[in-house]
């Protein structure tokens, strides 16, 4: 092949620069804006109104199934029972269900034949299940033969067994009169009562789908006038069936879970069952099983009818009155029996007490808790009461009582219920509420009295971590000082923190959360100390992430002071140090942009060699995260800049010293990092750097570093996880590096373009992919730079640096060598476009054919007939087998035909001539 001269064409940048320059249109004002409001014209249509009526009035019980009588022999007990009593005894069933009063019968009215005895015995029975059988299992067992029991109801349900769906919550509903295992009430109660749920659920669900067919619609708010008669019949018998439990606590329960269906019968008929079913719970003897009837109760009330508050009330107060039983003979029999202390047992009221509590607590008025207050006086200040009381109300009320509350503490008996835990209770309102500014000084110094003098380290620490909230909100650093400092005292003694992480990461937390001047923070004399009982590094790493995390959202301004910096140092570093080899990527991140963070805010102001001397201390400490030491190099960098900046460009003896040191140590930390590309771009970046500072031999230094280490460029590299070829990320890199190269100027000891000659060297002898054309798309980039360079007046410049387009001023042999390097890199290309012919790669040749044509035709002088007749060449090479784009060619001629009407380019006019457009066949 033919060897083709280069001659580049003498570019007139500012005319360039010039003739692209966007023309500037008058704006015409019209009726259309694009951010016009849009008007929208409503359209009238006439609306087709849907009939259909909300109630029905006629009975449908011939075509509608009773859920219940399907599974018997086609009458229930309770049909039978109403076909064989006279109309007294089923006037007393009414009552018994519905809590009315009048009708009373004598014995011989419930007076039932041996068959509806036979059927209501079956209701006490459960084949699946029954209570002995859940006798004797474990914990864990008995929790998993209880949602499987929760399963085989909603299974019989949905298969349309509802007796048998009914039997599964009698016998369910009768293991909550077991307290055998009295520990474990509580838990039991929330297992079975969830059963209870899914029961009333599928009830109400059930009754209310047949008051919505035949097309009806009820509405939320319905009346029972909205009930149709079967729905009305099937609701009442599945009440009837319920009354007809023998057992008080099943009956109780069940009930209470389909409260919400006397919305169907009657408009009293909830706030006429409810105090007939508080009542029934005074029927209950275990003053436990009794208080979570209440709870269930409440709750349910709650749900349903919470206007009803009166009722629910009514429920509370026989609470009360039955209180004293929990110290009565029975009960301490009881637990003697089962070997529970009282300490023990009390607890377990509390869950059941507070959701009580918290029903009558709702929108209360404030009054309600001063009569709450004196009755708990009444009762002796019991302990468990009061602190019910104090978890249930406002924390807005409970504040401004603050000292009430203190002296009924100190009243209360230690027996079964500790002090601690009542100061713990007001501590957690005290932290959602302030109470009167006068008495806050004394409010904590009573509490953190009885605080102080417990022994057992995890009652001091639960405590101790709600009322160090308190001291945060509401005191200074000297009173938080001081709860840290018992804080240690209690904790460190046989190492009784390594049991209490969760509380002290709390109380952490809490005081930084407040303490927004971290110069404050850092003075708290104990708060390092408290640090250092986080001896377990994962805890302690987390402590200290939180740390860094506040510091970064609160720090606005950059800071210098030192007790800052040595503080978030020894966090930073303790973060660092964590890092080891099973240490995940993601929570290298996590640290290293938190260091990061931290690192950023260090600011010296004007005395940079202070900066410099802190950035060489992170640099040692943070050595194992490498974003770290990028950042690092990046603020290096940066801080050269800045002292270019100061001194407007213009060096003294110092500063160049100093912008050298900042050199040198970006120049030592690159070599450290692991990822190449990181460290190619930052050896450009430095080397940009440099060659700003006037620091040519670094500068130089930076960019031969760069060329040394692009062989090293593996095939593939990983990027967010996932293996990537590497070619494009070269290919970007070289690009940036070809438009730095332009201004750098030659070392008067190496020759003429010594670093071009040395990355070409690099380029050829680089293993490309077969299949890429990488290669030759940098060989065109390199003949862009080569054109740049033969200009008389390079595109830019950096301040103070002469390049080589002074330093050279157009000498001719400057010009040969230039050219000489553009020959060569033209052989390249060409070689390889006949290569692409061979292996039958055409469509790679007609790009890259293109390619070339265009690059020729922005840098070329296509005055020269060899370069001329190349473009020709490469016009019909990109045509020759189909695979142009023709719509890029038709837009290319029309380029070139729109340039030659300049006046210096009416050459290529003759040029268009010469290039045909080919039609495919």
């Amino acid at each position: 092949m033919a060897v083709f001269p280069w001659h580049s064409r003498n570019r007139n940048y500012k005319a360039e620069f010039a003739t692209c320059r966007l023309e500037t249109v008058p704006l015409e004002f019209g009726d259309y804006h694009p951010l016009k409001p849009i008007t929208v014209t409503e359209s009238k249509t006439k609306k087709v109104s849907r009939k259909g009526s909300t109630s029905s009035t006629s009975s449908s019980s011939g075509s509608v199934v009773d859920p219940l009588s399907s599974v018997l022999d086609g009458t229930d007990p309770l049909s039978v029972f109403a076909a064989n009593a006279d109309p007294v005894a089923i006037a007393a069933v009414k009552n018994l269900f519905m809590g009315s009063e009048k009708g009373r019968a004598g014995p011989a009215a419930f007076a039932v034949s041996e068959k509806v005895r036979t059927r209501l015995e079956e209701l006490d029975d459960f084949e699946e299940g029954s209570q002995k059988e859940l006798l004797n299992l474990t914990q864990q067992d008995y929790v998993n033969r209880i949602e499987e029991l929760n399963q085989s109801l909603k299974d019989a349900w949905a298969s349309d067994q509802k007796v048998k769906a009914l039997k599964i919550v009698i016998q369910c509903s009768k293991l909550l009169s077991d307290t055998s295992v009295i520990h474990f009430y509580p838990s039991k109660f929330v297992l079975i009562t969830d059963i209870l749920d899914t029961f009333g659920n599928l009830v109400y669900e059930r009754i209310l789908s047949m008051c919505v067919g035949d097309h009806s619609v009820l509405p939320g708010n319905f009346s029972p006038e909205n009930v149709n008669d079967t729905a009305r019949e099937t609701c009442l018998n599945w009440f009837f069936k319920i009354a007809s439990i023998r057992e008080l606590i099943p009956r109780f329960y069940v009930e209470a879970s389909i409260l919400k269906c006397n919305k169907f019968l009657s408009k009293m008929g909830i706030s006429e069952c409810l105090p007939r079913l508080t009542c029934m719970i005074r029927g209950i003897g275990d003053p436990l099983v009794s208080v979570y009837a209440r709870a269930y109760l409440c709750r349910v009330g709650m749900e349903v009818a919470p206007h009803l508050k009166e009722s629910l009330n009514k429920n509370f107060f026989d609470f009360l009155l039955t209180f004293k039983q929990i110290h009565g003979d029975t009960v301490q029999n009881h637990l003697a029996v089962q070997g529970v202390e009282l300490s023990s047992y009390l607890p377990l009221y509390s869950p059941a007490m507070d959701w009580i509590f918290q029903c009558i607590s709702y929108r209360a008025p404030e009054n309600l808790l001063t009569e709450m207050m004196e009755r708990c006086k009444k009762l002796g200040n019991n302990a468990l009461l009061l602190n019910s009381v104090m978890s249930a109300f406002r924390a807005e009320f409970i504040a401004t009582r603050s000292l009430d509350f203190i002296g009924m503490i100190k009243e209360c008996s230690e027996a079964g219920f500790p002090k601690h835990l009542l100061f713990r209770s007001l501590g957690l309102n005290l932290a959602l509420a302030d109470p009167p500014e006068g008495d806050r000084l004394q409010i904590l110094n009573e509490a953190w009295r009885v605080i102080t003098k417990l022994k057992n380290p995890q009652d001091y620490i639960d405590c101790a971590e709600v009322w160090a909230e308190y001291t945060c909100r509401h005191f200074t650093k000297r009173e938080v000082n001081t709860v840290l400092a018992d804080i240690i005292k209690h904790m460190t003694p046989d190492r009784a923190f390594e049991d209490s992480y969760p509380q002290l990461q709390s109380i952490i937390k809490k005081v930084i959360a407040h303490f927004h001047d971290f110069a404050v923070l850092f003075s708290v004399e104990k708060f390092l100390p408290f640090l250092d009982m986080f001896q377990k590094e994962s805890v302690r790493v987390e402590v200290c992430k939180c740390i860094m995390e506040l510091f970064i959202k609160h720090q606005h301004e950059p800071t210098k002071d030192p007790v800052i910096l040595n503080a978030l140092l020894h966090v930073c570093k303790t973060m660092h140090d964590s890092v080891n080899a099973l240490t995940l990527e993601d929570e290298k991140r996590t640290l290293a942009c938190l260091i990061n963070g931290f690192v950023k805010m260090v600011s010296f102001g004007r005395d940079f060699e202070q900066q410099l001397s802190f950035y060489v201390e992170a640099r040692s400490m943070f050595c194992n995260l490498e974003p770290v030491l990028v950042q690092l190099i990046h603020s290096v960098s940066r801080l050269a800049m800045e002292t270019r900046k100061v001194m407007k460009g213009n060096h003294s003896r110092k500063t160049a010293a100093f912008v050298r040191a900042c050199v040198a140590y970006c120049f030592i930390t690159i070599p450290s990092l692991v990822g190449i590309f990181t460290r190619l771009n930052l050896y450009l970046l430095a080397g940009q750097v440099a060659l700003a500072n006037q620091c040519l031999s670094q500068a130089d230094a930076f960019f031969k570093a760069a060329i040394s280490l692009i062989p090293e460029v593996p095939k593939t590299i990983n990027v967010d996880g996932k293996m990537r070829p590497s070619e494009p990320f070269l290919l970007e890199f070289l690009c940036n590096f070809f438009s730095t190269l332009l201004i750098v100027p030659d070392h008067p000891e190496h020759g003429v373009l010594f670093l071009v000659r040395e990355l070409l060297n690099v380029i050829q002898d680089y293993t490309w992919e077969d299949t890429s054309d990488d290669k030759i798309r940098i060989y065109t980039y390199v003949l862009h730079l080569l054109s740049a360079m033969s200009q008389e007046t390079y595109l830019y410049h950096v301040d103070k640096v002469d390049s080589n387009d002074s330093l050279y001023g157009g000498d001719s042999k400057f010009l040969a060598e230039n050219n000489k390097l553009c020959e060569m890199v033209m052989t390249q290309i060409l070689e390889h476009l006949r290569a692409l012919a061979k292996d039958e790669a055409l469509k790679r040749q007609s790009l890259l054919g293109l390619s070339f044509f265009n690059s020729i035709l922005a840098h070329g002088d296509l005055r020269n007939n060899r370069l001329n007749q190349l473009s020709v060449n490469l016009w019909h090479l990109a045509q020759r087998h189909g695979y142009a784009d023709t719509r890029t060619m038709v837009k290319t001629l029309e380029y070139i035909k729109k340039r030659s009407e300049q006046p210096d380019m009416t050459h290529l006019s003759e040029l268009a001539l010469r290039l045909p457009l080919q039609t495919r066949t």
